[in-house]
């Protein structure tokens, strides 16, 4: 230790809604972090946090032992680790890569084939949370790669959330994240109809939703993204075009698997609905809303 700081400079590139407050914990933790996002005033409450900011994902990548990486899709994981300012050029050997990232697992192997050039290791480390559950100290990786990096890597993670799946070879944690995230778009698609039956019933929205909520059905997602039908939030968690993109991606493993996924088909079609409608910057939650026009009731929004 330095002081009470551990040892380990850490890398971070993407400082996004969840990116962001990653970061933050492994700042809580006492941990160096030189980090960098594409729109740098969005990372400004994280240089004031003690975040130092770094002016290319290279700069970033060359000042750390273990180097996150947190972006929106395969273009812009594609953006962030290659070229003359990218990840692999200022990758140290013996350095860890921990992807988190939801793409394709072709996509996260082809890295990995680069990263292991370098002298380096990567791992595929997925997530599944939401803001809510990252702030509560509850997030969960899943984890593809060897053995040895995600030791390497283990008290770095742990700092972010207390739960770690090691699944197999790189690639096979995206799949697994796919897998998941697919469900999420189909439990928040049934939960609305609930609502909407139960209201057009007769019952209080609210409280259909606190019955639900108090019922079987209430798993965490739910939980905590149920009671959006109730007033959207401010910020998207996780918009429709995000979660169209990783419902894409499971059909996309569903065809060449040989899986039928109806109800992710059908979850799809109604965010494109939301889409039409001039939804699309919203939570995916706001499927709430392309079911309730349907319905002739009120949607969650105020406005």
């Amino acid at each position: 230790m330095t002081g009470d700081r551990p040892h380990a400079t850490l890398g971070f590139v993407g400082l996004g809604v969840m990116g962001g407050r990653m970061a933050k914990r492994l700042l809580d933790a006492r941990y160096e972090v030189v980090g960098y996002n594409r729109t740098l005033e969005k990372a400004r409450w994280l240089a004031d946090a003690g975040l130092r900011l770094a002016g290319s994902p290279r700069e970033a990548a060359a000042a750390s032992d273990v180097v996150f990486v947190m972006v929106t899709d395969g273009a812009a994981l594609d953006a962030v680790a290659r070229g003359p300012e990218g990840i692999l050029a200022g990758l140290r050997p013996g350095a860890v890569l921990v992807e988190m990232s939801t793409v394709s697992p072709a996509a996260v192997r082809a890295l990995g084939a680069e990263v292991a050039a370098r002298g380096a290791a990567l791992l595929d480390a997925p997530v599944s949370g939401s803001p809510a559950t990252l702030e509560a100290g509850q997030l969960s990786f899943m984890v593809g790669g060897e053995a040895a990096a995600l030791e390497r890597a283990r008290p770095h993670l742990l700092a972010i959330g207390p739960t770690i799946t090691h699944v197999g070879e790189i690639g096979l944690a995206k799949t697994m994240k796919i897998a998941i995230n697919q469900g999420l778009a189909v439990q928040m698609l049934a939960f609305s109809e609930a609502v909407l039956l139960a209201e057009k019933a007769g019952i209080a929205r609210a409280r259909a939703v606190e019955a639900l909520l108090k019922s079987v059905v209430a798993s965490p997602m739910v939980t905590y993204r149920g009671p959006f039908v109730l007033g959207m939030p401010a910020e998207a968690w996780f918009d429709v075009g995000m979660m169209q993109k990783d419902l894409g991606l499971a059909l996309e493993l569903g065809r060449t698997a040989g899986v039928p996924l109806p109800s992710v088909s059908l979850a799809n079609e109604m965010l494109n609905a939301a889409r039409g409608l001039g939804l699309a910057a919203y939570d995916f939650a706001i499927v709430f809303d392309v079911l309730a026009r349907l319905a002739g009731l009120p949607p969650s929004r105020k406005s």
